[in-house]
């Protein structure tokens, strides 16, 4: 028999829900859009290609000339669709049933809008856990692509993995087909002639060999360098005409391969993911022994031998590493049972779009790629968390007061809400709210993020630039770049959550301490706590929740002397832009992304254009104000950036000064 090797080239096409549109427009520009149009020059070029449901129904809104191309590819039989959940959920984190809705909707969609049914699934991040495969296969999905790694990880050998595999769980079969690491790293960054090279170095003569490639298609385009390297320069027509100029690589779709071959055999895989985010799941100092691993194997020449044995953590540790995306996370969970546990005449539509929404995997996690570090992704998750919930709570109402152990840290959170608000409040000690959500505005005020140490800042503090070097682009995965100057000060840690009313004493002489409370009472619609740290008298502090108005008062004891002060974090989803601005009296006294001091402080506004509302911040008696933003240091394929995360606002007094109670309130309002 003659040699031969099919090309099985798929492509994935995703943007965060909640995404700048400006990004999405610019992403379509550099990459969708002439990657369409180069592959439809060439109808005997077949390929897969997956596009997450939100982002297909902003492209066929938006750019309905060059999905008209994807669908006459469709329809001739050059492209293969893959399905997945409709947001882009990472299907192991969330629940079976919205694993089938998710898989089904976006099936339909794709069938309606495109014409084609899909076959196979994308596998978000290629996190696998075999409690997926009975989803999958309820959802009509007969094949999955996974990385190679996965495979190796069970002891496979490469050579053994140039075909599809298949495994079972609970009476349910599915297909796995390994991408190849190899092809992942030279499509599209090797020189076209090389990587087609190495395609027909995998031909043999038993008619079953397949070189099988499934990724990003950002790296066409998106990622830094490629739109030069792949348009402007001809990589991607130089592959393709390479491809069918070679008398032994054939390119087919998914779909026709997986019909015409067999299985090579049972596999079980285990929990993982690709081998990079292994390293992102895991906290310093972990990932830094293990960094220093991969290194030393690399450097002794065993990494290719040991790599599918040292493995690092799963991708569920992002709920264990940020207890912001757990609190996300849990709270997804909760409403989706409340979702589910309605009766049928009571769901809608808008409830399980919003529920969808929710699940989307950007903001739960943080490595080269991934959200959570960006507010506006954690903001869209909110979002359709606020809007489900006041949606559910018109339906079937729940107590206006609920106590529960919410995010299983075996501390329980108190739930207060009215018609218009909802405060939780911790039973950490800290007395403090964790989540402010005004459902006018369908926004989380607390919604910001602890600044932690990352394996990443090593980097930073080495202030290191690897300069690619050889034919072809670097790969991001082994770059580092700064979009922003990065100082010590900003890769400072910080030793308590970002929350609202966080309280401080200062003894005279003496370094402050963080207060800490014992829970006394819970009221119709207040808690009231008292003070357990040593200082010189009592503090009584009592949150309360009165329509549109969260209030902190502060009863001190006769005897309380020193300086007391209160922080409150405030995710203002203009951040440091133009939109947002802070407002006392007439005057407008800066934006959010700079500094700002008042002496004797009794009210202020904070103004957000992005938010369509704006928040009073008051003071029942002058106090000192002080508020600055609150950054971290992120990486990103672009490099290291600093982001805004939050107003932090610290109002302080003197104890001696304040007359019978301090009332700090928070008012939010809607423009």
């Amino acid at each position: 028999m003659t040699e031969f090797v099919a090309l099985l080239l798929g492509v994935h096409a995703h943007q965060p829900v909640g995404n700048f549109t400006h990004v999405l427009d610019d992403a379509h520009i550099r990459c969708y859009g002439p990657f369409l149009r180069v592959l439809h020059r060439y109808p005997d070029f077949h390929f897969a290609f997956h596009c997450s449901g939100w982002l297909l129904d902003y492209l066929l809104q938006h750019y309905p000339q060059d999905m008209r191309l994807l669908k006459e590819m469709v329809r001739r039989g050059q492209a293969e669709l893959f399905g997945a959940g409709y947001t882009e959920p990472v299907l192991a984190a969330i629940p079976a049933r919205d694993r089938v809705g998710q898989i089904t909707q976006l099936s339909d969609y794709l069938k309606q809008k495109l014409g084609q049914a899909p076959q196979g699934a994308w596998l978000t991040e290629r996190v696998w856990e075999s409690t997926v495969v009975p989803a999958l296969a309820d959802s009509g999905v007969e094949y999955v692509t996974v990385d190679d790694y996965h495979f190796m990880c069970t002891g496979k050998r490469a050579e053994e993995l140039t075909g599809f595999y298949t495994t079972e769980e609970d009476g349910r079969t599915l297909d796995l087909f390994p991408i190849s690491e190899a092809l992942r790293y030279r499509i599209p960054f090797a020189p076209a002639h090389e990587a087609v090279r190495y395609i027909e170095g995998l031909a043999d003569d038993t008619g079953q060999a397949a070189a099988i490639y499934f990724d990003d298609i950002e790296k066409f385009g998106i990622w830094p360098e490629t739109y030069e390297w792949v348009y402007e320069r001809g990589w991607l027509k130089d592959f393709i005409e390479g491809v069918l100029a070679s008398s032994v690589i054939k390119p087919m779709r998914y779909c026709d391969y997986h019909r015409q071959a067999r299985t090579r055999g049972v596999v079980y895989l285990p929990t993982t993911s690709y081998s990079e985010m292994n390293e992102w799941t895991l906290p310093v100092p972990a990932a830094h022994h293990y960094a220093d691993m991969v290194e030393r194997e690399k450097r002794e020449g065993r990494w290719e031998t040991s790599k599918p044995f040292v493995r690092g953590g799963i991708w569920r540790n992002f709920f264990m590493r940020f207890p912001e995306s757990n609190w996300m996370h849990k709270r997804m969970l909760s409403l989706s049972h409340r979702y589910h546990a309605l009766p049928d005449h009571l769901k809608n539509q808008d409830m399980l779009h919003a529920l969808y929404q929710a699940q989307a995997n950007d903001a739960y996690w943080h490595g080269l790629f991934g959200g959570l570090y960006l507010p506006h992704l954690r903001r869209a998750i909110y979002n359709a968390l606020v809007s489900l919930e006041s949606m559910l709570d018109a339906v079937a109402p729940r107590p206006r007061k609920e106590i529960r152990d919410l995010d299983l840290d075996g501390r329980d959170e108190i739930f207060l809400h009215n018609d218009v608000l909802q405060a939780i409040v911790r039973t950490d000690g800290s007395a403090a709210i964790c989540e402010l959500d005004a459902y006018t505005l369908r926004h989380n005020f607390g919604d910001t993020l602890m600044r932690q140490t990352e394996h990443y800042h090593r980097k930073v503090h080495a202030n290191g630039y690897l300069q690619h070097q050889g034919e072809g682009i670097a790969n991001p995965h082994e770059r580092i770049s700064f979009k922003h100057a990065i100082f010590p000060d900003d890769l400072q840690t910080d030793t308590h959550s970002k929350s609202i009313f966080i309280d401080q004493w200062q003894a005279m002489g003496e370094a402050p301490i963080h207060m800490q409370y014992a829970l006394l009472t819970i009221g119709e619609d207040s808690l009231t706590f008292e003070s357990i740290t040593g200082i010189p008298g009592a503090v009584q502090k009592t949150i309360r929740l009165d329509g549109r108005v969260i209030k902190a008062r502060y009863a001190f004891g006769k005897n309380a002397s020193g300086r007391f002060s209160v922080e409150i974090n405030l995710a203002m989803p203009s951040c440091d832009g133009p939109a947002g601005r802070y407002r006392m009296g007439g005057e407008i006294l800066g934006g959010f992304g700079t500094p700002c001091e008042i002496e004797a402080f009794e009210e202020i506004w904070l103004e957000d254009e992005v938010l369509g509302g704006k928040v009073r911040l008051a003071s029942s008696q002058p106090v000192h104000f002080r508020a600055w933003p609150h950054f971290s240091v992120s990486q990103s394929e672009a490099g290291f950036e600093k982001i805004m995360q939050a107003v932090t606002v610290v109002l302080g007094c003197d104890v001696a000064n304040v007359k019978k109670n301090l009332d700090i309130s928070i008012e939010i309002i809607k423009s």
